[in-house]
């Protein structure tokens, strides 16, 4: 045995966004469950490998209403973290690579050989399409403040309650919530931008992440309330990157970090289109690194 597969599922016309194509919420839901199944197949966990430091995601092609989904999982030893899964969600009609997730943990330098021996047979190599581009592989900064984040220039986004239905199967909210803030609250980052929704709407224009990463801080569970503050981070010709920092509102901790490199695609073609040199002065003059 070497790669498992660890989810079969489907694209729900309900999953799908404005872009017509499934949200990326879904997909962060998708590698959830592969993850499970994953751990159960090989017997991956906590207590053998420490607490996963971060979810690191590449889209690499789009799907759509009805499209079929498979998801592969495998251990790489020679990827960005001392212990790195490799989850490969592809078309399950097609096998074309639709997005990436790696998992990155860093147990105990002493127990890499025992590892190594332990998920002998879930080990492959690591794919160069899972590689990081745009963002670091390490964690987020863990130490970052509310008052900090606005006294360079971040906004709130989005404010949000956790609900039972947002809570996994370890009593804390999910990726899939955390993406979801997010992704709720990203148009109002965008509109502080010249790409605002009717410069959008006017050219066909849509909204689109190419790569993402989730460190999670601290838990959240049922009932609390948080908030989404969120900022640039660079720009490019046709990307630019954010960050989103989700806070519990009542005690102002940090719950974890969302860096993304985003674009703008032309909703007719499918492609990736130059940001328009206003937005480019616009985003150089908001940096919140």
């Amino acid at each position: 045995m070497t790669i498992q597969t660890t989810l079969l599922s489907f694209v729900n016309r309900w999953e799908c966004d404005e872009n017509d194509h499934l949200n990326v919420q879904f997909y962060f839901s998708r590698f959830d469950e592969a993850d499970r199944q994953f751990r159960l197949l090989s017997g991956l966990s906590e207590t053998l490998v420490g607490a996963r430091r971060v979810r690191h995601v590449r889209f690499h092609a789009e799907l759509r209403t009805g499209d079929l989904i498979t998801v592969h999982s495998s251990i790489a030893f020679d990827g960005p973290h001392m212990l790195t899964v490799i989850h490969e969600l592809r078309d399950g009609a097609t096998g074309e690579l639709a997005a990436t997730a790696l998992d990155g943990y860093e147990p105990s330098a002493n127990s890499a050989k025992t590892l190594r021996q332990r998920f002998k047979a879930f080990q492959t190599s690591m794919i160069d399409e899972a590689a990081p581009r745009g963002i670091p592989a390490g964690p987020a900064n863990p130490r970052v403040t509310i008052a900090n984040l606005e006294a360079k220039g971040a906004q709130i986004a989005y404010r949000g309650t956790v609900l039972p239905r947002d809570v996994g199967v370890d009593g804390r909210a999910d990726d899939r919530f955390a993406l979801s803030c997010c992704t709720d609250g990203v148009a109002h980052v965008w509109q502080r931008t010249p790409m605002t929704h009717a410069y959008l709407t006017e050219n066909g224009f849509g909204r689109v992440a190419v790569e993402m990463k989730l460190t999670w801080a601290t838990p959240l569970k049922s009932g609390d309330t948080m908030i989404v503050l969120s900022g640039f981070t660079g720009v490019s010709a046709k990307t630019f990157a954010m960050r989103h920092h989700l806070f519990e509102s009542r005690t102002s901790r940090l719950v974890a970090t969302l860096d993304v490199i985003a674009l703008t695609m032309d909703l007719e073609k499918r492609a990736a289109v130059e940001l328009p040199p206003e937005a480019h002065q616009a985003i150089n003059k908001m940096l919140i690194d």
